[in-house]
């Protein structure tokens, strides 16, 4: 199918189409604002609710852990009951979940808030991604995922200021209470302007593959935030870690095996599709790992306030917002492959120099790094979103939408779980040597703000020793990680470079004629239902008649 075929065919499903994406991106910043706010809110939290470091990684892995979990089921339920009801299921769980964990007074019960606001997100986010694909064809379908994409970097951006300017003028709860007045507005507008649609034969819910996914995960992660706290070899850690492979491994093999998967393992078997998967991944494995530890750097080491700190988590926003438009069009001139791996190469680079000392406490280089590094991130977003969502059938876009979200909060998962895990290995190393009291040595261990709070108990210069290698070692295991996270962005181009094809496979002739048709017939439905649009559509059945006439004549 053409794609000028493909655009007037979705003209006549959705006229209004352009509209319905203007509120599918105010859901979509709903999402993002939540992550970057909770960022720059972090120490904040560790401070007034007395969270440990372990505590702190939950407070963020509980929402994408659960966020990653849910993400397929969710896209099912949404395939097989209605998009658009799914996504207002979401976004009433996500504001419920925001207001409760608001005024919670305790780590333990905020880290339970946040993974019900992570059932909410899991609703939303693969949602408004199928409905663009079900309102989009052909390259228009490419420059609307751009534009989401670019709205996804503006929540990124926006994040941080919003967050820092709340918490300067109020207590850290009201950077979760913002969400209420968004996801109300979003509430109406999907109501008013956002088409619902679903697939018309749908298959039935796979319950067992949810469970699995779900509690291998969760096992996995349990055990990579709780290693360096109890020990990577301790009995605890072991099972946990050993258990999480098992159960993921039954969770590959059941959906193999099942006719009714929630994850079609076949989708894999496309190259454009697995080669993205991975990019996306391990892209999202890097930054949110990255993001989590700057923050805490920002604040604790440089001592910068909330406001400061996420002024200058702003800046990779910029450059995603400036490229992620761009490289739909790009990759249509010079292909997916060159674009991405461009993007990704970029981003690892600026990732290794932001590990240096000397940028970080220098605003100007630190902006310009992070400029450079956003401008990498927003070529790869887009081109490799396009290449998954191009790759599953119409009618499976909800799940396609799933397993897209689900690769980018698996890697954030990861990302926080490994790379923070990274850097607490290394701090505890260097408070372990020290001659300290016993307590205070465990109590240092947890964090690095409970280090400081620890060595200004102790005073003199005990204290002062503490205060030094507390931050000696969290910035040696910042720098680290941070080329950790370089590595794997590498490596993510590399995958990209041997495995990504640079252009979609042609679709045969005989696919695109049943696609067509199946177009044709949505469209003669649609006038039957709704008479109000009876015109427009006609107009659109026309034209398809017209250019099959010019087609017969020409043959």
């Amino acid at each position: 199918m053409t794609s000028t075929t493909a655009t007037s065919a979705a003209s006549a499903r959705t006229p209004h189409r352009w509209r319905a994406l203007a509120v599918i991106n105010l859901c979509v910043t709903v999402v993002i604002l939540d992550n970057t706010i909770l960022n720059v809110a972090l120490p904040s939290i560790q401070q007034n609710l007395h969270a440990s470091g372990a505590q702190l990684q939950w407070v963020v892995d509980a929402y994408t852990l659960t966020f990653a979990a849910l993400l397929l089921i969710a896209g099912n339920l949404g395939d097989k009951y209605g998009r658009r009801g799914a996504l207002l299921v979401g976004l009433v769980i996500f504001g419920t979940g925001s207001g409760l964990a608001a005024f919670t007074t305790s780590a333990t019960a905020l880290i339970a808030f946040r993974g019900l606001m992570g059932i909410g997100g899991a609703a939303i986010f693969p949602t408004t991604l199928s409905i663009i694909t079900n309102i989009f064809d052909g390259d228009e379908r490419g420059r609307a995922i751009g534009i989401w994409s670019a709205i996804s970097g503006l929540g990124i951006a926006a994040g941080p200021i919003v967050g820092g300017f709340l918490l300067d003028h109020f207590w850290w709860g009201s950077v979760l209470l913002v969400n209420i007045p968004i996801v109300a507005v979003s509430i109406v507008l999907v109501v008013l302007y956002v088409p619902t649609s679903k697939a018309e034969h749908a298959p039935p819910l796979d319950i067992p593959g949810a469970v699995l996914a779900t509690a291998g995960m969760t096992a996995l992660v349990y055990g990579i935030i709780e290693a360096p706290r109890k020990g990577w070899t301790s009995t605890e850690v072991v099972v946990a870690l050993t258990l999480g492979a098992i159960v993921l491994i039954a969770f590959v093999l059941r959906e193999h095996s099942t006719d009714h998967p929630m994850l079609p393992v076949k989708f894999f078997a496309d190259r454009r599709f697995s080669a993205a998967s991975v990019a996306l991944a391990l892209t999202f494995f890097g930054l949110s790992g990255y993001i989590f530890l700057l923050t805490q750097y920002l604040q604790f080491v440089r001592g910068l306030d909330p406001l400061e700190a996420g002024l200058r988590l702003a800046a990779p926003a910029i450059g995603i917002i400036v490229s992620a438009p761009l490289a739909p069009r790009l990759s249509e001139r010079i292909g997916t492959k060159v674009v991405v791996g461009a993007g990704l190469a970029v981003a690892a680079v600026a990732m290794v120099l932001l590990s240096r000392t000397w940028i970080l406490d220098d605003d100007r280089w630190l902006a310009i790094m992070f400029v450079i590094f956003g401008s990498g991130m927003g070529l790869t977003f887009a081109p490799a979103t396009d290449s998954i969502m191009g790759s599953v059938p119409r009618e499976q876009a909800g799940v396609g939408s799933a397993v897209n979200d689900t690769t980018r909060q698996l890697g954030g998962v990861l990302g926080v779980a490994v790379i923070g895990s990274l850097l607490a290995t290394r701090y505890s190393s260097r408070i372990d040597g020290l001659a300290i009291p016993t307590g205070t040595r465990s109590a240092a261990r947890s964090s690095l703000e409970a280090a400081l709070q620890e060595a200004g108990a102790l005073g003199g210069s005990a204290g002062q020793h503490l205060v030094e290698a507390a931050r000696s070692g969290f910035v040696n295991g910042f720098q680290f990680a941070t080329l950790v996270v370089a590595g794997v962005i590498a490596g993510s181009a590399v995958v990209v470079a041997l495995f990504l094809p640079n252009r979609p496979t042609e679709v045969a002739a005989v696919d695109a004629e049943a696609v067509r048709h199946d177009e044709e017939n949505r469209t003669l439905r649609e006038i039957e239902l709704k008479p109000v649009r009876r015109l427009t559509l006609a107009g659109g059945c026309w034209r398809h008649l017209a250019q099959d006439a010019g087609e017969t004549r020409s043959r």
